[in-house]
């Protein structure tokens, strides 16, 4: 990966509490926290401010790939 984000105090001790309450660690929890989000956003709405479209056929967001996929 090339960037890793880093999170500030306010950030942490949310996430932290958030993996207490799913009695996981922080990382699995950052983990299960954004496959959440993934599965919950608006998907035209990620495709749409996408700025690289070299993974398209490979992307969770693409549902019109991911469908064609399973058939």
């Amino acid at each position: 990966m090339a960037y890793t984000p880093e999170l500030d105090s306010h950030q942490s001790s949310t996430l932290r509490r958030i993996a207490w309450a799913l009695d996981m660690p922080m990382t699995r929890t950052m983990t299960a926290v954004i496959e959440y989000v993934s599965d919950i956003i608006d998907n035209k709405r990620v495709c749409n401010a996408c700025r690289d479209k070299s993974r398209c056929s490979s992307c969770p967001f693409n549902k019109g790939a991911n469908d064609e996929k399973g058939s």
